[in-house]
């Protein structure tokens, strides 16, 4: 099948707003006040969508966000009154979650919307146990994809109040991957010596996927779930170094040059860290002991001196947000099982 003349996910979804759903709206719902957007799940959201993406989950699909209780409403309408294709794609199909043939404009209100994908709800604030909940995929799924049209503004007002991390969330977010990185560092070179070059590969990969993770924050920028955590990383400013001082990590065949490449890694990190106003260290590395490995310096300790809230304070060091505690997708992608994870 060729899908070279079919657009990306979210020019189609603009444009299946502009000359479907709104027209129908101004007909069967003149007045109403909405939000439209697409948000949610799927690569289109990000911008990542390409040919491979149209084989599930992919289509005519938009979140459109109905204050006063309407939502159920219009749901009706849309379910009522939309075609069954439009510009050759069908207006009703399953999902991977949702096996029934429907239409997939979501709606909901702004404040449900965001719920369903937080687990907590951001209108009515959120405190430190919710921020440590909050997985940077779950607040992309809210804020990064294109709004198209925001009446109410309520939309407008969620996305800006999840902008980023409160400072002192970020800095024991920030200590809390040096801290995983410092924990195994030495390893990489302790495994390599004693010729188990393959544990120490895969502790080196490890911390390459922290790093990546460390890259966003440090650049306050939520970190998108795995598939895309690389992809998302080298866009950010100086990402192009990083990546390829992480390349050289997962290429390396010895471990001397496998924890060379990683300490260039955390040095540019570090460089990062102080260009963002944020105690630093130069260089970040050391050597550890009397040892041929390579250890962190004390960062986490610096970031974690210049916490001022009492409870962020009481916080365990080192331990972090659920993404940073759990890597599990079954974990990650349930709220109640995050909230489980910080204590909450």
């Amino acid at each position: 099948m060729v899908h070279d003349a079919i657009p990306s996910g979210i020019d189609l979804s603009r444009a299946y707003f502009e000359q479907v759903v709104r027209p129908l709206l101004a007909t069967h719902a003149a007045g109403l006040e909405y939000a439209a957007a697409r948000l949610g799940s799927g690569s289109d959201v990000l911008g990542f969508d390409d040919e491979q993406s149209r084989d599930h989950d992919w289509g005519l699909r938009l979140t459109l966000l109905v204050e006063g209780g309407r939502a159920g409403e219009i749901d009706a309408v849309l379910h009522r009154e939309l075609p069954e294709t439009w510009q050759g794609h069908p207006t009703r199909f399953p999902t991977t979650w949702d096996p029934v043939v429907r239409q997939r404009v979501e709606t909901a209100s702004a404040a449900d919307f965001a719920l369903s994908r937080l687990g907590a709800d951001p209108t009515v604030g959120l405190d430190v146990r919710d921020w440590l909940s909050l997985t940077g995929q779950a607040i992309l799924e809210v804020t990064a994809g294109p709004v198209f049209h925001d009446g109410p503004g309520a939309l407008t007002t969620i996305r800006e109040g999840l902008d980023w991390y409160p400072r002192d969330v970020w800095l024991y977010a920030l200590a809390a991957d040096w801290s995983r990185l410092g924990q195994e560092f030495p390893d990489v070179g302790r495994a390599g010596l004693r010729g188990d070059e393959d544990g120490s590969a895969v502790i080196a990969a490890r911390h390459v996927r922290t790093m990546l993770h460390l890259a966003h924050l440090l650049h306050r920028r939520w970190p998108p779930y795995g598939k895309w955590l690389a992809r998302s990383a080298a866009r950010l400013p100086g990402g192009g170094a990083l990546r390829i001082a992480l390349h050289e990590v997962l290429r390396a065949r010895d471990w001397r040059s496998r924890q060379s490449a990683l300490a260039d890694a955390a040095e540019l990190l570090a460089a990062v860290q102080g260009e963002q106003g944020l105690p630093t260290l130069d260089p970040a590395t050391e050597s550890f002991f009397e040892r041929p490995h390579i250890g962190v310096r004390a960062l986490p300790e610096l970031l974690l001196a210049q916490i001022q809230d009492p409870t962020v304070q009481e916080l365990p060091a080192g331990v972090g947000t659920a993404e940073q505690i759990s890597d599990s997708v079954s974990v990650l992608v349930d709220a109640r099982a995050r909230r489980r994870l910080v204590g909450g």
